[in-house]
C-alpha cells in the first residue's frame, strides 16, 4: 500500500528529503508520495493538526522539532530522550527521532571515533539536543555553545558529559560541528565561528547539505581539516524513518549500500 509521506519546515523549498525518500522506497520495494510543506511560524499552531491528519507519515525539520510535540499524542524511542521530534507516524500520531541515529552512522561510516574527546557543538536546538546527547553517551566530553544561553544550561542541566559555554574560545577541540543552521538560506556564506578556532580542531561536521560547502567548511578545509556535511545524516535519519513508517529493522550495512548508491545516481 501506497504511504502519503512529507516533510515540514519553515522553508523546505531546497529540500532533498523526497528524492532520498522516494530512492530508498524504490530500492526497498516500497510504494511513496512525498510532498515539501513550508509553513510560517505564524501558521504553524493553525495548520500542523490538519497536516498531520492528511498523511501517514511526516519528516519535522527546522523549526518545528520542539513545537510539534504538543501535537502528538506519544512520544517514543530518542525524541523522549532528546524532547525532539523529527520523525511522526500520523496514524498513530506517535513521535520519534532519527537524527541522533543517522549523525552517528555518518561519523561511523566516516571513520571519525569520539570517545574520549573534546568535542563543540554549536547550537542547542533540535538537532544539536540528539547529537550532543549520542556524542555524550558514545563517551566524549562535550561543550556546547548556543546564543541563547539557557538552551545549553537546559542540556548540561539533563545530559552527563555536556557542558554549556557562555562563549567560544579559540581552544583545541577534536570534533566541532555546526547545528545551528548558518550557513544556509539567507545566511549562506556566513560561518558560526572563525578560522583561528577551526585551524585549531581536527574534523569539523556541518549538519547543514546544502549548500554541499558552507562556508564553515570551507575555512575547515583551507585549514587542512577533515571535512563532513549533513548529506550522509540527512539520509541515514531518512532511512531510519522510512523503517519507523513502514515498520522495517534497521540495517547499518544495507544504509551505508543504499547511500553509496544515492550518490552514484545523483552524480
Amino acid at each position: 500500500m501506497k504511504k502519503r509521506l512529507a516533510v515540514i519546515g519553515k522553508d523546505v523549498s531546497k529540500s532533498t528529503s523526497p528524492q532520498i525518500h522516494k530512492f530508498i522506497a524504490s530500492r526497498l520495494n516500497l510504494a511513496v508520495e512525498y510532498d515539501k510543506l513550508s509553513v510560517t511560524e505564524a501558521d504553524f499552531e493553525q495548520e500542523i493538526d490538519a497536516l498531520l491528519a492528511a498523511y501517514d507519515g511526516v519528516n519535522v525539520t527546522i523549526p518545528y522539532k520542539l513545537s510539534v510535540i504538543p501535537h502528538l499524542k506519544n512520544v517514543e524511542g530518542d525524541a523522549k530522550v532528546f524532547g525532539a521530534v523529527n520523525t511522526v507516524n500520523c496514524k498513530t500520531l506517535t513521535g520519534d527521532n532519527t537524527d541522533g541515529l543517522g549523525f552517528m552512522l555518518m561519523l561511523k561510516n566516516g571513520e571519525v571515533k569520539v570517545c574520549g574527546k573534546e568535542i563543540l557543538v554549536l547550537g542547542a536546538g533540535g538537532a544539536g539536543r540528539s547529537v550532543a546527547k549520542k556524542l555524550a553517551d558514545e563517551g566524549a566530553n562535550i561543550f556546547v555553545y548556543d546564543k541563547n544561553i539557557e538552551n545549553a544550561q537546559s542540556l548540561e542541566k539533563e545530559f552527563n558529559g555536556v557542558h554549556a559555554l557562555l562563549e567560544i574560545a579559540d581552544k583545541p577541540y577534536y570534533l566541532i560541528v555546526n547545528a545551528t543552521g548558518v550557513g544556509m538560506h539567507k545566511t549562506e556564506g556566513v560561518s558560526p565561528v572563525g578560522e583561528n578556532l577551526l585551524s585549531l580542531c581536527t574534523v569539523a561536521v556541518d549538519l547543514i547539505y546544502v549548500p554541499e560547502m558552507s562556508e564553515f567548511l570551507r575555512l575547515a578545509e583551507k585549514q587542512g581539516k577533515k571535512v563532513i556535511n549533513g548529506k550522509a545524516m540527512l539520509f541515514y535519519q531518512a532511512y531510519y524513518a522510512d523503517c519507523i513508517f513502514f515498520g522495517l529493522q534497521p540495517d547499518e550495512e544495507q544504509a551505508k549500500k543504499l547511500f553509496t548508491e544515492f550518490c552514484e545516481v545523483e552524480r
